[in-house]
């Protein structure tokens, strides 16, 4: 938890100068934070907390050279998307979101505000940025996972269940995002000895189960 906190803490406070000396003669800084979560959940409420407390030891206090306007959708995409377009009206200086599908309203709403995000499986396949050492564009962020991580997975699956020879992948296919750790698993698996199939993660949750239920009884599966 610590760590995404501060993850999100230097994105934001790389969009804009730091030093709180130089920015008392510029006036006013802006911030806004998105979250897909709802804003009374423990954790949501704790994030806050500690990057409006990492911000101040940097100098940005709340009410005095910075303005903080958060929002919380708790999970439901109409208020998400209410709120980035109400964020992108703010024009702050910069914006950070938690969450891929914030993220994604977000850009639909502007191409020019700054926006640093955090919690994100898969930033190049679900086209929020061009490369990840040169985002491009006006997204900026953290992945919670590097795609080797994804081979990982893979290889300790293989020591823990060493005759196992196929293996399912849950995923979504309707959305690019995991694209990138998808395509980690299909290239280390043969070698291992392993057939990977896909089950659909994103549809009908009853034939999702189907999909589970028949995959397990094939022999050697997991």
């Amino acid at each position: 938890m610590r760590r995404r906190e501060f993850v999100m803490l230097l994105g934001a406070a790389a969009a804009w100068p730091r030093a709180a000396n130089a920015q008392q003669h510029e006036g006013m800084r802006r911030i806004g934070m998105l979250t897909g979560i709802a804003g009374e959940d423990v954790q949501t409420k704790a994030r806050i907390a500690a990057f409006l407390q990492e911000l101040q030891k940097l100098g940005w206090t709340e009410g005095r050279n910075v303005r903080m306007d958060i929002r919380a959708g708790a999970g439901n995409l109409a208020t998400i998307r209410k709120y980035a377009a109400e964020l992108v009206a703010l024009a702050p200086d910069v914006i950070v979101v938690s969450g891929a599908t914030p993220v994604t309203l977000l850009l639909e709403a502007t191409h020019k505000v700054p926006i640093v995000f955090a919690v994100v499986v898969d930033p190049m396949g679900a086209g929020f940025v061009n490369k990840l050492s040169r985002p491009g564009g006006n997204a900026t962020g953290f992945m919670m996972f590097d795609y080797s991580l994804s081979g990982k997975w893979v290889e300790l699956l293989k020591q823990v269940a060493p005759s196992v020879t196929q293996v399912a992948v849950l995923r979504d296919t309707s959305s690019a995002a995991g694209v990138g750790q998808f395509a980690v698993i299909q290239v280390v698996a043969p070698p291992l000895g392993l057939e990977v199939s896909t089950i659909n993660a994103g549809g009908d949750p009853r034939e999702m189960e189907r999909a589970v239920t028949a995959f397990a009884r094939e022999p050697n599966s997991s």
